[in-house]
């Protein structure tokens, strides 16, 4: 006999297909296609199993993968939003939160309010769990760009200490990989593929 439970959860499955059409601004290592939402996605999961003995803090790996998994589905009703458009909040938005409410209440109750509750610990980013997770979504793009002469860093003109300030957040839940990530940001530099003007505070 079919459970309405499954139902619901078959539903959700067929839904979150749709991350599958959200297209990304980078692309894929040493590549020219655009990269998109479930792509991203399962390369965080697979980044958080590999780089996961790098977290500054002790974490519960399941959970972080959980994260990665549902933490673009607000997409598909949202959209993509580039890091580096100054001209949108990137904070969490009521947009995203309508997004959340519908995709994740089309499963059984306590499931969806499971899924909820991780979406916003997320993105509310204060728990070890939580930034490690965002390290993992920092790092992912900056891999990217730096394969690909500079990606989105130059086809949008994007500056270094901007990409810096972006970035940084990878240290709350890795020193280590922050330290690779400086070291990548430096080295684009000395390649010419990230352009880096005089830091603000030393302009007149």
């Amino acid at each position: 006999m079919v459970t309405s439970d499954l139902l619901q959860q078959v539903a959700f499955i067929k839904e979150i297909d749709k991350l599958k059409y959200i297209q990304r601004r980078t692309k894929l290592f040493n590549s020219e296609r655009h990269e998109n939402d479930a792509e991203h996605s399962w390369h965080l999961a697979m980044m958080t199993l590999v780089l996961a003995g790098h977290s500054d803090k002790p974490i519960d790996v399941l959970k972080v993968l959980k994260m990665v998994l549902i933490h673009d589905l607000v997409e598909i009703d949202a959209g993509d939003t580039f890091i580096y458009d100054t001209s949108k909040n990137h904070s969490n938005t009521d947009e995203e939160r309508l997004a959340a409410n519908r995709i994740f209440g089309i499963l059984p109750e306590l499931q969806a309010q499971e899924f909820i509750a991780i979406w916003e610990e997320f993105e509310e980013g204060i728990t070890d769990d939580a930034k490690f997770a965002r390290t993992m979504d920092r790092f992912e793009p900056l891999l990217q760009n730096s394969t690909n002469n500079g990606g989105t860093w130059a086809e949008f003109d994007v500056e270094y200490h901007t990409v810096y300030n972006k970035k940084k957040a990878i240290q709350d839940g890795s020193s280590s990989i922050w330290t690779y990530a400086e070291h990548l940001l430096n080295d684009s530099v000395e390649k010419g593929i990230l352009r880096k003007d005089m830091p603000p505070e030393k302009q007149e």
